[in-house]
Formats: structure tokens, sequence, C-alpha cells
């Protein structure tokens, strides 16, 4: 079964910690020992996980992206996104976390970001977990 949420952003480019979320799709799940996958189904939207305890580093890597990718550049793509397509290209749209006794592994400073990049939007985050 997959389970999912959506996100609101409120503005273009932004990382939203969704590691609350997934947490508790992890507990409802009542598996102790598994692989939690986290899918984000969209062309300019991604997933990643970094340091949650100093909010500067999210707005750190949302500032280099935004200088190795600029959001106007010469681009062919007629929408005028094309940063945010490549930026999602260069993060990815997936991400694969252990469970076990019940909880995600993650590290001290770990935590699980939504990154937007064509926002305000509203994302949905897939969850599939498997247990062992």
């Amino acid at each position: 079964m997959i389970s999912q949420f959506t996100v609101s952003t409120r503005s273009r480019t932004a990382m939203e910690d969704v590691t609350p979320q997934v947490e508790r799709i992890v507990r409802d799940s009542q598996i102790k020992d598994g692989i939690c996958y986290i899918y984000i189904p969209h062309t300019t939207a991604a997933v990643t996980i970094n340091e949650g305890a100093d909010p500067n580093v999210k707005w750190d890597i949302l500032m280099e992206l935004d200088k190795l990718v600029p959001l106007k550049d010469g681009y062919h793509h007629m929408e005028g996104n094309s940063d945010a397509h490549i930026k999602a290209s260069l993060i990815g749209p997936s991400e694969t976390l252990f469970i076990n006794d019940g909880r995600l592994v993650l590290g001290t400073w770990q935590a699980i970001y939504l990154c937007e990049f064509d926002g305000p939007r509203r994302r949905r985050v897939m969850i599939k977990i498997i247990g062992s």
C-alpha cells in the first residue's frame, strides 16, 4: 500500500521539513523492521535528507542552487521554469530509509525535506513501506 500526504508551499523555492509526517506514517504502519521509500511525483520538486537542526543550512542549499542554476539563463523550455526542472533533477525524486524498531533510521541532525523549486504549489509526498 502507498500512503501519501500533501504539502502546500508558500514561495517559489523552499525546503519544507516533512520528517514528522513520514514518521507518523511509519509508526502507523506498525512495521518494526524494513524500508521506507519516499517519492515526490513532480518534475519541479524533489526530496532530500540533510541537517534539520540549523535552518540556515536549507537557506544555504537554496542559495547555492540558485547560483548553479539561475532563474533565467537562455533556457529553451517555454514555461519559464527550466531552472526548477534542472534543480529537481539534481536533487532527485526519491529517498530510501531503513526502519529499525518501528522508527526511521536518521542521523542525529538529519531531517527529510520536500524541495520546492516552482511554487507556491500543493505537492504530494508518497510513502511506500516494506517490512522485512
